[in-house]
């Protein structure tokens, strides 16, 4: 273990942290905010990454069509939201879970018949593919260093927007007296609307952003779906600054616990067993993380005040 390997973890994990965020702050918003248990939230994130993909075989520019993929994803979640999701708001979460995880079967069919079943790939723009170095011997990917630059500009963006900005006025107060927002000419339906539209053009940047590293397939949103409700847990339901720091955390953990856990374990077991045993463990170390802060802090981290 040296000190460049440990840099190089730790900047992987702030990349998996920042990209958590974005697959998070939309879910955080719509659970926060209109009280709603969306885990067709998972689909909109695979559903970027394959349209960042088809428009960038289309276009032959992956940042155009990753820009193209963001208002396309808008806008199917916004038919979402307007098909099937704003008739379950008032009903009870356990029929929200069954019938936006009914939406993640459908997505997730769809996307087979429509791209097939293999996954699919997208090369780093050229501009992005080197690397730079950071330390003596020490070179870093440049394209992840833009996705932690990008995450950090969007989580400033979202948090200046829901916090200072009329918009963001309507949208907190949404959460607490939706009522009044309608009495003041808002109409709540189209807030909720946007709402959600945003939070899945969030999704769809984070799944976008994740092509050119991993592959794009069927389902590839559900794994980091139970990531982003670890997230949310720990930073406190409807926190965009919680889910933010939480995000980080949970990245930088991760990593770190599957990098070195295998290390740790080879100095009392033998090999066998601590290759083994590392990377279990470490795939156990965030909620493990998560029971120990809600012992602590039942409400999170950063619990936000809403109904």
């Amino acid at each position: 273990m040296t000190p460049a390997l440990v840099l190089i973890q730790l900047l992987n994990g702030l990349q998996f942290g920042v990209t958590l965020f974005l697959f998070t702050a939309g879910l955080t918003l719509v659970l926060g905010i209109m009280n709603f248990m969306n885990l067709a939230h998972a689909s909109l994130y695979m559903i970027g990454a394959y349209f960042a993909v088809a428009l960038t075989n289309w276009s032959g520019s992956f940042v155009l069509g990753a820009l193209l993929a963001l208002p396309a994803v808008f806008v199917t979640a916004a038919l979402v939201e307007y098909i099937v999701l704003r008739k379950f708001y008032q009903r009870h979460h356990l029929d929200q879970v069954l019938v936006t995880f009914g939406l993640i079967m459908f997505f997730n069919e769809a996307v087979r018949i429509l791209w097939g079943t293999a996954g699919l790939y997208v090369t780093v723009p050229p501009f992005l593919a080197g690397s730079i170095t950071l330390g003596v011997g020490m070179l870093y990917p440049v394209y992840r260093l833009v996705i932690i630059a990008a995450g950090v500009v969007v989580a400033v963006g979202l948090y200046v927007v829901i916090r200072y900005t009329r918009v963001g006025m309507f949208i907190r107060a949404g959460a607490d007296k939706p009522e009044m927002v309608e009495a003041v000419g808002v109409d709540i339906r189209w807030l909720f609307r946007g709402v959600v539209a945003v939070g899945g053009m969030l999704a769809a940047f984070a799944g976008a952003m994740t092509g050119p590293l991993f592959s794009v397939e069927s389902g590839m949103g559900d794994s980091i779906l139970i990531l982003a409700l670890v997230v949310i847990v720990i930073g406190g339901i409807g926190s965009i600054r919680g889910s933010f720091i939480a995000a980080l955390i949970v990245g930088v953990v991760d990593s770190l616990g599957r990098s070195f856990l295998p290390q740790f374990f080879a100095a009392f077991l033998s090999r066998p067993v601590a290759d083994a045993l590392g990377p279990a463990t470490g795939s156990m170390l965030i909620y493990l993380l998560m029971m120990v802060i809600l012992l602590v802090k039942p409400e999170g981290l950063f619990a936000a005040k809403t109904r």
